[in-house]
């Protein structure tokens, strides 16, 4: 696996953004403009949002990541499982009602021409050939390093080597970091590290683009409400995402790498915003349509991985298969986080 994609992405998005022609319509309107419109006071709040929404990233992809010294939040506990779950519900409303509402206002925007794109369906289409490649990646990463692990090995030899080279040895034996190491062979924590890679990657293309499009804002009335909304996005978002990587059970400068692109892609995007206001467009067709296909293809790859590798994945399980009642409250937890992430979006 590659472990600089967040960066690669953060890169190839930023090349696109700048290398294109931001031409804008002048028959089409901004999406921001409106009757609350002030330049300065829209800079300020941007800059409240990026510590904002950087500290909220933060916390969110930490919290399961250094709470695992509580029983109960531990990755083998109910707690865990119901979080997860709620986490699971937000990145789910996160690809449908989100980001896929935003491609679709880009790619049949008026500042675009009937033909092609009010002619097909282009958000449904990239977002459903994202959702196949993802499945693709996902499928040939597993068989690609599963015949570099034999099919015997158990996770407490690679933590044994892991625990040596960080100097480290926690009090618990060989149910070491994350307390369910154990319980997990080689082939599922292989598994679980895909899953935390893609859908890091899926996240952080995004962030960048929500990002961009706030620091090109200049409507106070439409910032206000999305720090807020953004803050709660990337809590329970990040919630997800740390759980994943506490299970993929990295070591220490793989998490931190991890945390770092989550945690400043959003922040990062705000800034570049911020240095473009001048020269971008909203209404640029490139811009739209970079935007608009970005968000498609994370919508895609968002929607798949909520549903098939961590909802489907949990909820199959032996654990809940096992349990209906905490199946119940996990079902709960699910419709909760992806209501109160769906409300979000009428903001």
């Amino acid at each position: 696996m590659v472990r600089n994609n967040p960066n690669v992405v953060v890169v190839t998005i930023l090349f696109l953004l700048l290398s294109l022609p931001l031409v804008s319509c002048e028959e089409c309107s901004s999406k921001y403009e409106g009757g609350c419109h002030d330049k300065n006071e829209a800079l300020k709040l941007k800059v409240i949002a990026i510590f904002c929404i950087l500290l909220s990233s933060m916390i969110g992809v930490c919290i399961p990541i250094f709470t695992t010294s509580v029983p109960a939040l531990k990755p083998d506990g109910d707690l865990f499982v119901v979080i997860k779950a709620f986490a699971c519900g937000v990145i789910l409303a996160t690809g449908y009602m989100h980001v896929m509402p935003d491609s679709f206002a880009d790619l049949t925007s008026p500042c675009l021409p009937q033909h092609p794109w009010h002619k097909f369906p282009f958000t449904t289409f990239i977002a459903m050939i994202s959702a196949i490649f993802t499945l693709m990646v996902d499928s040939f990463s597993l068989s690609y390093f599963k015949k570099k692990l034999p099919m015997s090995s158990s996770v407490n030899n690679l933590e044994t080597t892991k625990e040596l080279e960080l100097g480290h040895v926690h009090g618990h034996g060989l149910a070491i970091a994350n307390g369910h190491e154990k319980n997990v062979n080689a082939e599922q924590l292989l598994r679980y590290r895909v899953v935390a890679q893609v859908l890091e990657l899926g996240i952080v293309v995004h962030s960048v683009v929500i990002g961009l499009s706030m620091g090109a804002s200049e409507n106070p009335c439409t910032i206000k409400p999305l720090i807020a909304a953004l803050c709660f996005h990337q809590l329970f978002e990040g919630m997800g995402l740390g759980g994943c990587i506490l299970q993929a059970d990295y070591g220490v400068k793989m998490k931190v790498i991890m945390v770092f692109f989550f945690s400043v892609t959003t922040p990062f995007g705000i800034a570049l915003g911020i240095g473009l206001s001048e020269v971008y467009s909203d209404t640029s067709p490139t811009a739209l349509i970079v935007e608009g296909v970005l968000n498609a293809i994370s919508a895609g790859l968002l929607n798949y991985m909520a549903l098939v590798d961590l909802l489907a994945n949990e909820f199959m399980g032996t654990k809940l298969q096992s349990r209906i009642k905490l199946q119940l409250l996990c079902y709960i937890a699910v419709f909760l986080g992806a209501g109160g992430m769906s409300v979000m979006a009428i903001w």
